[in-house]
């Protein structure tokens, strides 16, 4: 089994980065665990109070069942992923059953923060990006996706995304294997990891 992290600020293109690899692999070889998932539930919390939460924040996520979730997949056990909710910060109470598979993709912001995570990885992946665009694709998502204002867009990158970018997310660089410039639209970059992990696969046949 392969283990791949892959981490980079918000914005930064990790998810269509993951999203080309996966479309160049074989069908059914690899399982994406999106970090998102793994938010702790704060249904506890006041509704009111729950828009105080700073998901850029390592605290905000449950690291030990991510990496139960990982070692149980590399004993060859299926998982059950959590999903959360962004509209409600709450966990659902569906959850997604995932079987084992050769490769394993864990995605998100802070995929590299965590020391014992990152022991499991067999590669360690960084997606950078100019800040400038990467404001311009949050603002572009949160006020398509997110129904939020660019005003309250650009008031929350200053005051959240941007302090906790420079505080925990470009730390977790010194960590990557890879550092993937330009994100999404780095084709070399994508064609690189997809022969590595072919290559891998190739070799487990």
């Amino acid at each position: 089994m392969l283990i791949i992290g892959i981490a980079g600020g918000t914005g930064s293109g990790k998810t269509t980065v993951v999203r080309k690899m996966i479309e160049s692999l074989p069908v059914g070889e690899v399982v994406l665990l999106p970090q998102d998932s793994y938010y702790k539930d704060s249904s506890h919390v006041p509704v009111e109070e729950r828009q105080n939460i700073n998901f850029d924040h390592p605290d905000a996520f449950e690291w030990s069942l991510l990496s139960k979730h990982v070692m149980m997949l590399k004993e060859g056990k299926s998982i059950e992923q959590p999903t959360y909710s962004y509209l409600t910060c709450t966990r659902q109470p569906e959850t997604i059953h995932i079987e084992p598979r050769e490769v394993v993709i864990i995605e998100g912001i802070l995929a590299l923060c965590d020391k014992k995570l990152r022991n499991m990885m067999d590669l360690k992946i960084f997606v950078d990006a100019d800040p400038d665009e990467r404001l311009i694709r949050v603002i572009q998502r949160d006020v398509i996706e997110r129904g939020r204002t660019a005003e309250a867009v650009m008031e929350r990158y200053t005051r959240v995304l941007k302090p906790m970018h420079l505080q925990f997310i470009e730390p977790c660089k010194r960590y990557a294997d890879l550092i993937v410039p330009e994100g999404g639209s780095n084709a070399v970059a994508i064609d690189i990891l997809t022969m590595y992990i072919k290559k891998h696969l190739k070799n487990e046949e």
